[in-house]
């Protein structure tokens, strides 16, 4: 199991690790890999690009899955291969080579771009079928595989395929909640033991994946559930789930959490929900959160309405109260920039407004361009533009200082972000081009442009069922 990004990353994410432990259940040896903290040593040192857990060669399996989180872990994915001495290229690699399987978050919204690399796709939840299309992968001949993997729910192969993704898989709910067993110290959330509170989510904000056409909406798993599943050396617990405030337990469930003496977090907040129910932001305190943390997605009022984001300015005054109220360092809140229809006077009001919420209460704006992202309503609206990002933070910092922190995100990161996310399978040669030219914003710039010089965002349909085999 590759995750390519540094093991701090990858053993925070609850996806991978719960694809690990269905594996192992299955009674597959799987092991674990990841993008070295300083790869350009590796290189040098031509160590390779060992396991985790006997330092064996990733080049040596015979199959390996990847876990894809969004668009710029791809460079390094194909870091990852080539380090291996795995020809990152599917054309290009023999019988002798691995089986690549991909899976992953991103997966739900555009996997197109990793296409030339793997063998196959697992599209979406992955519960149901993730075992048994291993355990193919390694008792089956190549063909046999590809042909159950395209009969499967979710299932994807590029070179039969093209750009034609297949409807996401669904898991059944008996295999929820997905949880991590691994309590790992030098993660970014370190020792915490990882479990879904809930999955999916029941709101419409347009720009999200996750919204609540996406395999359901949202599907709760009980407090008494959760709890069943905490190990008893688990001093910290966070809570997993695109909508996890909105879990009606919530409250009495980080209160039997913080009972119990150990620290507790969760993986987003929902402005109106800590507004209206004051224990949420009390009880994460007292389990060891010192930032109170919510979106606002949008720099007005009005933008908030017309991407069907229920958040008021209302709300977020309330929040900075809670913050106050409950001894919390700072309010952070999340927002984008340049979204559609945006202009100087939606700025002017934010920074009016943050000033409201800085004389309650310290806080920070973590700020990122809007990236439009396939199987969202808003996959046809266009990407602001770097020039106007910037000129728009400007304004914020310069209508701010002294008021607020400003945490921006880069405008040049989100435009390569934004090809990635619109391209087809043949911006995955791009992606490999600006490996090769050193990964500076000019290399994905040259290679992204040279790929498809006037990208055009309008997305293909998903089938509604899965292909057949031919």
């Amino acid at each position: 199991m590759l995750y390519p990004s540094p093991y701090r990353a990858g053993m925070s994410s609850l996806g991978f690790q719960w694809v690990l432990h269905l594996l192992r259940e299955a009674g597959i040896s799987a092991e674990r890999a990841f993008l070295p903290d300083d790869l350009d040593g590796a290189k040098r040192r031509r160590e390779g690009l060992p396991t985790y857990e006997t330092m064996t060669p990733l080049g040596r399996f015979p199959v390996i899955g990847v876990s894809l989180a969004y668009e710029l872990e791809l460079a390094g994915l194909v870091q990852a291969l080539e380090l291996a001495g795995i020809p990152a290229l599917r054309q290009d690699r023999g019988r002798h080579d691995p089986i690549i399987i991909l899976g992953g978050p991103l997966t739900f919204s555009n996997p197109l771009p990793a296409a030339p690399f793997v063998d196959a796709m697992l599209l979406g939840e992955v519960e149901d079928i993730v075992a048994d299309v291993f355990l193919a992968a390694l008792e089956r001949p190549y063909d046999e595989l590809l042909d159950l993997v395209q009969r499967t729910p979710g299932g994807f192969v590029p070179a039969r395929q093209g750009d034609a993704l297949p409807a996401i898989a669904k898991a059944s709910d008996q295999r929820l909640p997905a949880r991590g067993p691994t309590l790992a110290p030098e993660a970014e959330l370190s020792d915490m033991f990882l479990i879904e509170g809930e999955r999916g989510c029941h709101r419409q904000c347009t720009f999200c994946v996750m919204r609540r056409s996406t395999n359901g909406g949202m599907r709760l798993v009980s407090a008494d559930q959760v709890l069943n599943f905490v190990p008893e050396e688990a001093k910290r617990v966070g809570l997993v789930g695109a909508a996890i405030s909105d879990h009606p337990e919530l409250p009495a469930l980080l209160e039997r959490i913080v009972a119990s003496g150990r620290e507790v977090g969760v993986s987003s907040l929902r402005a109106d929900r800590v507004a209206l129910k004051p224990d949420i932001a009390r009880l994460l305190r007292a389990g060891g959160y010192k930032t109170l943390t919510v979106a606002s997605d949008a720099a007005s009022q009005r933008l908030r309405r017309t991407m069907s984001k229920g958040t008021t300015e209302a709300h977020l005054l309330t929040v900075a109260e809670r913050a106050r109220q409950f001894d919390y360092k700072v309010v952070k809140v999340y927002m984008m920039l340049g979204v559609p229809d945006e202009g100087d006077e939606d700025i002017d009001e934010l920074i009016t407004f943050t000033k409201e919420m800085a004389k309650i209460h310290p806080v920070a704006l973590g700020v990122a361009p809007f990236v439009p992202k396939r199987n969202t309503p808003m996959v046809n609206d266009p990407f602001a533009g770097i020039k106007v990002v910037e000129q728009r933070i400007d304004r914020l910092q310069r209508g701010l200082a002294g008021a607020a922190e400003l945490r921006p995100t880069s405008a040049r990161w989100a435009w390569v972000e934004w090809r990635l996310a619109q391209g087809g399978s043949a911006t995955g040669l791009a992606v490999r081009a600006a490996v090769a030219g050193g990964l500076s914003f000019a290399a994905w710039k040259q290679a992204l442009e040279a790929a498809d010089p006037e990208p055009t965002p309008t997305a293909p349909p998903r089938r509604s069922l899965p292909i057949s085999p031919a």
